[in-house]
């Protein structure tokens, strides 16, 4: 089988366009799945512990613990950059496994976290984790797989977290009956020690080709302040009040600092973020539709346990079980996508798939009321959003590094996940700003703002990805082994 992008090549090896012939790129994909399984899995019971954290904090506010989750997201947006460059840097194989063990010991860390500034800490401790072991994993993925299946081995390896979403609400709610919130996170432990032994056996070492300096420092605290600024200005905006000079404050020192940090960046000859990856318009337009739907999906996952917990009056056992046909869609049909995306290209299936999207949070303000109805009303809206979903999240990351060159591998991909933090942080914060504070008499209204954000992230995924360049037509029929052949 001939391959049109260098395989993984040890670091010692003098020539490192010769590929590595003993490398298994499916035993290296399920090793990479299976530490994304766990960092995906950690984010979707958070949202399901997340009441059962309150409960042990009561004189903390929502939005001040709603920071257990935007503290993780700022500061793996802030980390996956220069995490994916280090990982081109000094290993790929050596940051997954250095990320592999932190994100495990952090994880010990906040099972016995004593306080919410605890808790935070040791999130934050834990992103930084995830940043090295999420980019490191998926550009090993991307080094040993050939270009013709990267589209079914990235969507493979998206689909791990729609796997996580499927079981995570259910297993989430059954650790948390049965042992408290801790156990959410000790969880991990087993997860994490399989892992490292399997990646320190399958996974080759790679590297770039062409060493360059580590990103600007200074402009990663930028990045970092400017996203905790804004997700302050808008957690905050309903204890604050939107107009007030605290809100205003915050959300245009957020802005200043973000302009900041673009103007270093561009002038910065090694920035902390690497704008000329935009140049390609698969990057540039993959990503805008990255951002736009991972607010969306952050919210509604977020937005549906409080829904279903605190309006339907559901416990969190039934809730995480009710939760699980959207997932479940998701991981039977992302990989027939993903087949398919290798052979018509992503965008004619991300622009239905964002419209489809949008379509389930119509369903769900068209139907939903404060009465308890999930196989009449709830349950249509998962199907398609799990529909939607299984069209749209792993093809993004897919369509945004297709044309990037091997060495921008790390970065690359690294840039797309520091979108979808992003993304994910602002979902949590609009969420908690549109839903403000909720009682009986408003909370259908409340939660139908949440739903109207879900079906414009969704029109607007599909508007960004019309954007995409179209695939190129086939000269000749292709000889390439299907997705699945042996190597």
């Amino acid at each position: 089988m001939t391959s049109t992008v260098p395989s993984a090549t040890p670091a010692s090896a003098a020539d490192p366009a010769v590929p590595d012939r003993t490398v298994s790129p499916w035993a290296v994909l399920g090793v990479a799945s299976i530490a994304a399984f766990m960092v995906f899995l950690d984010t979707q019971v958070l949202f399901v512990a997340f009441e059962d954290i309150r409960a042990s904090f009561p004189d903390v506010s929502f939005a001040t613990m709603s920071w257990t989750l935007s503290a993780y997201t700022i500061a793996l947006a802030a980390a996956l950059v220069p995490a994916g460059r280090l990982a081109d840097r000094f290993g790929r194989r050596r940051t997954f496994l250095i990320g592999l063990v932190a994100f495990t010991i952090a994880s010990a860390l906040c099972a016995v976290a004593a306080s919410p500034g605890l808790l935070v800490g040791f999130r934050v401790l834990q992103a930084l984790g995830a940043a090295a072991l999420v980019p490191a994993s998926l550009a090993i993925v991307l080094s040993v797989f050939p270009r013709e299946k990267v589209p079914a081995a990235v969507a493979i390896w998206g689909a791990i977290a729609a796997l996580a979403a499927a079981v995570g609400p259910t297993a989430g709610a059954l650790l948390v009956d049965a042992w408290g919130w801790q156990a959410v996170f000790l969880i991990n432990l087993p997860i994490g020690a399989v892992a490292l032994v399997l990646a320190r056996r399958t996974m080759p070492e790679s590297r770039e080709a062409q060493t360059t300096r580590f990103p600007d420092p200074i402009g990663i605290l930028l990045l970092a302040g400017a996203l905790s600024l804004l997700a302050l200005g808008i957690v905050q905006s309903d204890q604050w009040h939107w107009l007030s000079a605290r809100t205003i404050g915050a959300l245009v020192a957020g802005l200043v600092v973000l302009t900041v940090f673009v103007v270093r960046t561009l002038g910065h000859p090694h920035p902390a973020l690497d704008l000329s990856l935009f140049g390609a318009a698969s990057f540039r337009w993959a990503n805008i539709a990255t951002a736009a739907f991972t607010i969306g999906f952050t919210a509604m996952f977020f937005a549906q346990v409080l829904f279903l917990t605190n309006v339907w009056g559901y416990s969190i056992v039934r809730t995480g079980l009710v939760m699980m046909p959207g997932p479940v869609v998701v991981i039977v049909l992302a990989p027939l996508f993903g087949r398919l995306a290798g052979r018509i290209g992503q965008r004619a299936i991300l622009v239905p798939g964002g419209l489809i999207y949008a379509a389930s949070g119509l369903w769900l303000i068209a139907a939903m009321t404060t009465e308890p109805h999930w196989v009449e009303h709830l349950l249509p809206g998962a199907l398609l959003g799990g529909l939607g979903v299984a069209m749209v999240i792993p093809h993004l990351t897919s369509a945004a590094v297709q044309g990037l060159p091997a060495d921008a591998f790390g970065a690359g991909s690294a840039v797309n996940q520091a979108i979808r933090q992003f993304g994910a942080t602002f979902g949590v914060a609009l969420t908690v700003a549109l839903l403000g504070t909720v009682t009986p008499l408003n909370a259908l209204d409340h939660f139908q703002r949440v739903w109207w954000m879900l079906a414009l992230c969704g029109v607007l995924t599909s508007l960004a990805a019309l954007a995409l360049p179209r695939p190129a037509r086939a000269t000749a029929p292709s000889t390439t082994a299907e997705i699945g052949d042996p190597a």
